[in-house]
């Protein structure tokens, strides 16, 4: 079975399926199709089945056109009916691991992947868990389940981790090019992972176990989270003591060993750096060990949407105007510029606490048409001179690149960056104040 699935990745016979076509998924599938495998995707969503089919993209990073051409040639497919695994070599997985409402791991759409795989499955297959997840997930939770009905690894199966590293809307760094770490359940199965991504990615990493390789990911997260948690309190301390924290680190970034620049915000969103560290978290928590700069960097970075509200609240009292009632306009609901992807952004929160404040509040973002708040649904303004006139506080939450950064500074009563985004355009105003 190995030396039959190896010839396949050789020769891009083997057949490769995809379950989860999101942010990773999709441009996974994409560069396997453009490298003349024949790939199917699997996803839940029928929207966005129906999409791929019909040639069109629903993810920034991958062109319509080249959807279009992948389908048209045969290489891209995908469907809602897991019964195509019969007809796979390989399986990669990249649905969502989110965390519980008490912010413990949530596997679920992992394992509902598994079962369904099992239903389905043919002897001399390849699986791949690509979903972040806590230490031991592949070998204490997938291995099992795939060696039911008497299947055995290195003989029926192959299983590894290797953690995905896509960085959305990076023009530098895309999936092809950073390096990929690969970490097998056996040697075997490390060694046919290696050949798999080697097809599509530079530079293939192995180790030791999938242990390590679902560490490794765990550790570039929980990196920058605790960084960005210390330069946010950073912020905070600045504020207190009255002294620019940008400037501080623009100072300190001009050493150029032992220190990497981090930059405070409204907090943190996106899929990975608030979740995954939670994830490593609780799984020392079982082995006893108290993860204390991960809780730190947590409290300090979900706090920082109540610390934005507060100094909106104090700069209108010194004009003399409660929040109750106040006109505010929150730009950008996205969790970082330039993509339409709003998973666990921080700009939610803060539109919840002034709603909380019974503040007239509304946003505006070219990316996310709608947005739904606590029942509430908003729609995104148009930004006219006429309305930025009429708000009280304009808060740039995201730094969208089509902002016409001008037009904010000259008709806006009241600007709170929270990026940075003026000053670093060279609009300086009485009136920007600066996170």
């Amino acid at each position: 079975m190995y030396k039959e699935i190896k010839g396949k990745i050789a020769n891009k016979s083997a057949k490769i399926g995809v379950i989860g076509l999101g942010y990773v998924g999709l441009p996974l599938a994409v560069l396997f199709a453009e490298q003349k495998f024949e790939v199917t995707g699997i996803d839940t969503s029928q929207k966005r089945v129906k999409s791929i089919k019909n040639g069109k993209s629903y993810i920034m990073d991958i062109p319509t056109k080249t959807i279009a051409e992948l389908t048209a040639n045969k290489f891209l497919d995908a469907t809602v009916d897991y019964s195509v695994v019969k007809q796979l070599d390989v399986i990669i997985i990249c649905v969502p691991t989110p965390l519980s409402k008490t912010k413990e791991p949530d596997i679920s759409f992992i394992m509902s992947a598994i079962k369904n795989i099992i239903k389905n499955r043919k002897r001399g297959q390849l699986y791949v868990l690509e979903s972040t997840t806590y230490p031991g997930t592949t070998e204490e939770m997938l291995l099992p389940k795939f060696e039911e009905d008497g299947f055995k690894k290195d003989v029926d199966f192959f299983l590894a981790f290797s953690p995905e590293r896509v960085d959305p809307r990076n023009k530098t760094y895309t999936t092809s090019n950073i390096p990929k770490v690969v970490g097998g359940v056996t040697r075997k199965s490390t060694m046919l992972t290696r050949e798999l991504y080697s097809k599509i990615v530079e530079e293939v990493i192995p180790v030791t176990s999938s242990k390590v390789a679902e560490m490794a990911k765990l550790l570039e997260n929980t990196f920058r989270s605790v960084n960005i948690g210390l330069v946010n309190e950073l912020a905070l301390m600045c504020e207190a003591l009255h002294i620019d924290v940008w400037e501080v680190i623009d100072a300190a970034k001009t050493k150029p060993f032992g220190f990497m620049p981090f930059y405070p915000g409204p907090g943190i969103g996106g899929h990975c750096i608030n979740i995954d560290p939670l994830y490593l978290s609780w799984k020392a928590s079982l082995h006893g060990f108290n993860s204390r700069f991960i809780e730190i960097a947590d409290n300090i970075n979900s706090s920082m949407p109540r610390y934005v509200v507060n100094r909106v609240i104090s700069a209108l009292n010194k004009k003399r105007k409660p929040v109750k009632g106040c006109k505010i306009l929150i730009l950008g609901v996205t969790y970082k510029k330039d993509i339409n992807d709003t998973r666990e952004s921080p700009s939610f929160e803060i539109l919840r606490l002034f709603r909380e404040e019974e503040a007239e509040v509304s946003y505006h973002d070219p990316y996310i048409p709608t947005v739904r708040v606590d029942g509430h649904t908003f729609k995104s303004l148009c930004i006219t001179d006429d309305i930025l006139k009429k708000q009280d506080c304009v808060i740039l939450a995201t730094d969208h690149s089509s902002l016409d950064y001008k037009q904010l500074k000259n008709d806006a009563k009241l600007i709170f960056d929270t990026r940075n985004a003026f000053k670093q355009r060279g609009i300086v105003s009485k009136k920007i104040i600066r996170l």
